[in-house]
């Protein structure tokens, strides 16, 4: 057995080394360098391994000319796609610069915006190549799987990222638009590529995982351990302190922030000025209760930090920043998340700019295995942007009218409410408006054991308003909503489209295991996206298996759910269930269901859902303030404010304004009225 495991190790090792096509490579450098008589040229060995490479991606003709142009004659498959990260990365630093010479030349003050923003967010595309170049560089053979998860996100991150650049010209003028969308075309097409190289990657060894024994397969691919379990090591970022601050009952801050001058600041941004950089450990933010009309941003420096407030209804974060007034939507959060490991708790975020404002974000998350356990999230049009990477949401509450849950993450939502609110006259709602733009982005919003229901406004126009669970952003949108309630507020098809047929074909929506009077599935539209799942592969979307949950969510003590809530039901030989696509398996590195069925399920569902064995402690944990220096006299020491938009339990604003819907970008869709612009 022993001899066995050896010849496994040097394979695997030997496919990680060659990387991808190994084989095919193989086959090539046998010619050593040999001439071709074809046209009398060289087909020399790098062309062949470059050849080779470019055939698994999307843009291949893009693939081989940057590789010929910087492969320095190196036919080396790894040395090649780390080639391909560095001129992706060079060709967004391009961009960059075109970007910087069109703001000297723009007028339109919205487009100069847009500009700005753009290099912000091309810089973060940067940072992401960079750090999957890293990562890939240094090969961890015996965390496969969490290794290879995060080049995944990360690259789709920086695909994300200039997707970004480019939906904030909306409603601009001129041609700086079209001049940006060239400036990006190559590094958006090379981002892909590099997409593609890693998750073949994936599949050679989820190949040769597939024919191993189980026991292989748990060193391969499985879930780290829950902690507590298993001799395994536990990810580096969870330190000791984080561990020992949720699992005990009080939680010693670093630092307060509170408006009565009880803390050592009254503002959060005076606050946020003291937080320490790149910490490797948890530092502890008390936002003490009140309403704070700031605009925040937890930088992407600001990793492990976790911010605790009094009560979601208590500690409010809140502001009114919004597209009507000239602001791009990605600027319009009241509150950015930005840097990795970040907890929030028992807080609440707030766009009161209100329904006629169009697009106002409530809260903008872009930071990888973030969690938010019992927080509010209160807007209209666009509330909640779950931007990009693994993000956990257990317990909140999100409001909103129209994709009120909209982004490129890989988002889990567990036990949460989502509220329909009222909008203006003559809009429709819409609950999610989720953004994957390529099929291999393991990326998508899924909402298990949550409930949709319609919030006490609604109830004034319900019969009046149509409720629909969501509409295609993007190209390959990705929504699931499995083992929730659906009240009848949704209408019966289900879905609605977001222009005519744009990505009918190419979305992923499904439900499955829903219950409630608006759960039924026999008036959903008919698309070729709408997938009908049995139960294996809804599996791949529980928490574990979508955001490698195991790995970075249990140890945080935060409430966990890894698979079901609930036992699956029977499979129902009388559904029509959806074939397999090549490509529902690849961005995720699944095995394919045939060859990894599931355990049969049992026979009914539970009376009630399970939780994991991992879950916090059900005591609530009480914050014990450290002594708090003094304010110091020159710092902001005036108290902002109150929201007029928090003055209720139910958070509710003015919505009478004449104003259409408006969406994350596109165009109305839904607005009969001849008032409408053009813009969604």
């Amino acid at each position: 057995m022993a001899g066995n495991n050896r010849k496994r190790n040097v394979t695997i090792i030997s496919v990680c080394s060659l990387i991808l096509v190994a084989m095919v490579v193989a086959v090539a450098i046998t010619m050593k360098g040999k001439d071709s008589d074809n046209n009398g040229q060289d087909v020399t060995t790098s062309q062949k391994a470059i050849e080779s490479i470019c055939q698994t991606t999307r843009y291949q003709h893009t693939c081989v000319e940057s590789l010929e142009s910087s492969a320095e004659g190196s036919s080396d498959p790894k040395e090649l796609i780390q080639k391909s990260f560095q001129v992706t990365m060079e060709k967004i630093k391009e961009a960059i610069e075109n970007s910087t010479m069109l703001q000297k030349l723009e007028k339109d003050p919205r487009a100069k915006l847009a500009l700005e923003n753009c290099q912000k967010l091309a810089w973060q595309a940067v940072n992401d190549l960079n750090r999957t170049h890293i990562k890939f560089e240094s090969f961890e053979f015996n965390d496969l799987s969490h290794w290879i998860a995060d080049l995944k996100i990360w690259l789709s991150g920086a695909i994300t990222y200039q997707e970004t650049c480019l939906d904030g010209f909306e409603k601009t003028t001129g041609e700086t638009e079209e001049k940006m969308k060239r400036a990006l075309n190559s590094s958006m097409e090379l981002t892909s590529n590099a997409l593609y190289m890693i998750t073949e990657i994936s599949s050679v060894f989820t190949s040769l995982n597939a024919g191993s024994s189980s026991r292989r397969r748990r060193l391969l691919f499985d879930e780290a351990p829950v902690l507590g379990h298993g001799n395994e090591l536990l990810p580096d970022w969870v330190d000791m302190r984080r561990r020992r601050l949720l699992a005990a009952k009080e939680i010693k801050p670093d630092i307060v922030v509170a408006k009565d001058g009880s803390g050592k600041y009254k503002t959060i941004n005076e606050a946020l000025k003291n937080i320490p950089s790149n910490r490797n450990q948890t530092y502890v933010l008390h936002i003490k209760q009140g309403i704070y009309n700031e605009k925040v941003e937890f930088t992407s420096s600001m990793t492990n930090l976790m911010v605790i407030g009094d009560g979601p209804t208590k500690t409010r974060i809140t502001g009114n920043q919004n597209f009507k007034d000239g602001t791009p939507t990605y600027l319009t959060a009241t509150a950015a998340v930005m840097g990795d490991y970040f907890i929030a708790k028992d807080i609440g975020f707030e766009n009161s700019a209100g329904p006629e404002k169009h697009q106002a974000v409530a809260l903008r998350v872009a930071a990888d295995k973030s969690i938010f356990y019992n927080c509010h999230i209160d807007g209209y049009q666009d509330t909640l942007c779950v931007h990009t990477y693994r993000q956990f949401y257990r317990d909140c509450v999100i409001r909103g009218t129209i994709d009120f849950v909209f982004g490129d993450g890989a988002a889990v939502f567990q036990n949460c409410t989502l509220a329909v609110r009222k909008p203006l006259k003559e809009q429709h709602c819409i609950v999610t408006a989720q953004g994957r733009t390529d099929a291999r982005q393991p990326t998508g919003l899924v909402f298990q054991n949550c409930s949709i229901v319609a919030d006490s406004s609604y109830n004034e126009v319900k019969g009046e308003v149509k409720t629909y669970l969501g509409r295609p952003w993007k190209e390959y949108s990705r929504t699931i909503i499995m083992e929730s309630s659906i009240d009848d507020l949704i209408q019966p098809e289900g879905w609605v489209e977001w222009n005519k047929t744009f990505a009918l074909n190419t979305l992923f929506y499904t439900e499955f295991n829903n219950r409630g009077s608006g759960s039924s599935k026999k008036e959903r539209v008919k698309w070729q996206g709408v997938k009908e799942l049995q139960i294996n592969r809804v599996q791949r979307f529980t928490a574990s298996q979508f955001l490698d949950g195991d790995a970075w969510i249990p140890s945080t003590g935060i409430p966990y759910t890894p698979g079901f809530f609930l036992s699956p039901p029977q499979q129902d030989t009388s559904v029509e269930y959806s074939p397999v696509d090549d490509e529902e398996y690849k961005d995720l590195g699944s095995v394919d269901p045939v060859a990894a069925p599931v355990a049969a399920p049992v026979a009914a569902p539970a009376e009630s859902p399970r939780e994991s064995s991992a879950e916090a402690p059900t005591t609530e944990l009480v914050v014990v303030e450290a002594p708090q220096s003094e304010s110091p006299v020159n710092s902001p020491a005036e108290s902002p404010e109150e929201s007029p938009a928090a003055d209720s339990e139910e958070y509710q604003t003015d919505t009478q304004a004449p104003s259409p819907a408006e969406s994350p970008a596109g165009e109305v869709w839904l607005n009969t009225s001849d008032e409408s612009d053009g813009s969604s």
